[in-house]
């Protein structure tokens, strides 16, 4: 499972003032999230879509980043929301390292540890890990940190009515004061100006956030793709909408995912209780529905292959454990597996019972459990061993893992076969180059006669296996 993504130089609109000024000029939704325009004249640093005058060229510096817009001394538009771009660029990084890096600390690593944790985490020391994300974004791991968790709560001061402390603590800071200060000194306001007018005393059963995307995006393609993988009683696909329970930490809840009406987003609607979490939560989901892609870029490397289907999309795992569960599960015995050792769990949704059993849960089942399941021996001995190995921490199951210590292990330990391998690169490292010959799900496969050509699909060979399992 060799990471055979391959290194492109950064697209030249990146480089060039003159191709981001017409871009802003025109527009221009597909580069939506790529790069920000920092207006001199008024202070302030928008997205390319920006309905707002545009600004006299003069008045115009260009940024990778957010983060590097809002260093600079810019801060976020009002009008046109820098916080809900698709992407925020980090998709968009060369290095598989910054983008590793920089999806681990959207989900808050660096909340609960420091950034020495973190390149201890991603295999590199902590000066290279400094280096490559200062080159990438602009700025450092903690400003990078501190900019995603201040657009977080900017988008819950203006979108809900979450008390202020919840919104601080829901976007990652340790203390209402330290929200408070670097809010003012960033943002030049009060957290309160942003409230719109509302009932500030109730405190609300649900959350509603979007989260948008660069179009076009096939919903239907991926209700389908995960209608095939559902864990019954944990997920459910109910006509329009995606429905599942969550856990994260201690944290439990659903949530009900659904495009917006009129937008390129998603609206994601999550209860209450999982608020402390909604910072990797949201990171999930867009993993979940592959939201960061760019197609455009994708079906100029694939061509006619991705023709019939532009907007389609490689779903990530929301939890690699679960998605592991589920592969390895047999067929008609998931709600059985869940029942028996999932944790119950109040919703809205009659589809929704329980909690994915957890890794110590499966680890710890009795062989009567087992029996009484009436799993075949050899599914149930890989979900037995990788249960212990994760519970172990012999592997991982994130993006940014050790892909090649997952791999050995899925292929020695295992002894999966190859394709079974990719599959789960593919979902579980949320590898876009990863290529898995057959669908574990379906039986769905490729063409031996496609194959020959993997090599001109490169870095998008997950995309290129999607759509040749649907022809």
């Amino acid at each position: 499972m060799t990471n055979n993504t391959t290194t492109t130089a950064r697209p030249t609109y990146e480089l060039s003032t003159d191709i981001c000024y017409q871009a802003l000029v025109s527009k221009d939704s597909r580069f939506d999230g790529k790069f920000y325009v920092g207006v001199a004249s008024t202070g302030i640093y928008c997205r390319t879509i920006c309905t707002a005058k545009t600004p006299r060229r003069e008045n115009c510096t260009f940024y990778p980043s957010a983060a590097a817009a809002e260093q600079a001394g810019f801060r976020p538009c009002l009008r046109c929301r820098p916080e809900l771009a698709p992407g925020n660029s980090q998709i968009d990084a060369v290095s598989r390292l910054a983008g590793a890096a920089a999806g681990r600390i959207e989900e808050g690593a660096l909340t609960e540890q420091s950034v020495a944790d973190l390149a201890l985490d991603l295999g590199v020391s902590e000066r290279h890990l400094r280096r490559v994300i200062q080159s990438e974004f602009g700025v450092s791991p903690i400003e990078l940190a501190q900019t995603q968790r201040l657009l977080l709560a900017k988008r819950l001061l203006t979108d809900t009515n979450l008390p202020i402390i919840d919104v601080a603590f829901a976007s990652g800071f340790s203390s209402l004061r330290r929200f408070n200060a670097l809010f003012k000194e960033r943002y030049r306001l009060n957290p309160n100006q942003l409230r719109k007018q509302r009932d500030q005393d109730t405190v609300p059963e649900t959350l509603i956030c979007e989260l948008a995307y660069r179009p076009p995006l096939d919903w239907t393609g991926l209700l389908e793709f995960l209608t095939q993988r559902l864990l019954p009683g944990v997920e459910a696909v109910d006509g329009n909408r995606y429905l599942r329970t969550v856990q994260i930490k201690k944290q439990r809840g659903w949530i009900a995912v659904e495009p917006t009406k009129g937008k390129d987003a998603l609206r994601v609607e999550l209860c209450a209780t999982l608020a402390p979490v909604l910072l990797p939560l949201l990171t999930r989901v867009k993993r979940l529905f592959d939201l960061a892609a760019d197609p455009e870029q994708i079906g100029q490397r694939l061509g006619d292959l991705a023709a019939d289907r532009p907007g389609l999309r490689v779903p990530a795992a929301f939890d690699g454990w679960e998605t592991a569960l589920q592969t390895f599960c047999p067929a008609g015995k998931a709600f059985q597996l869940v029942q028996a050792l999932g944790q119950p769990i109040e919703t809205p949704f009659l589809q929704l019972t329980h909690l994915t059993p957890t890794a110590e849960q499966v680890a710890a089942a009795t062989p009567q459990v087992w029996e009484a399941i009436a799993w075949p021996d050899a599914p149930q001995q890989h979900i037995h061993q990788l249960a212990q190995a994760v519970q172990a921490h012999q592997i991982a199951l994130h993006p940014g893992a050790d892909g090649e210590q997952l791999a050995s292990f899925l292929r020695t330990e295992l002894k999966l076969e190859e394709s079974t391998v990719q599959y789960l690169a593919m979902r579980i490292l949320a590898w876009p180059d990863a290529l898995p010959t057959a669908d574990p799900a379906t039986g769905a496969s490729i063409p031996a006669a496609h194959l020959k050509q993997n090599a001109t699909w490169r870095p998008w060979r997950a995309y290129a296996a999607l759509h040749l399992w649907k022809q």
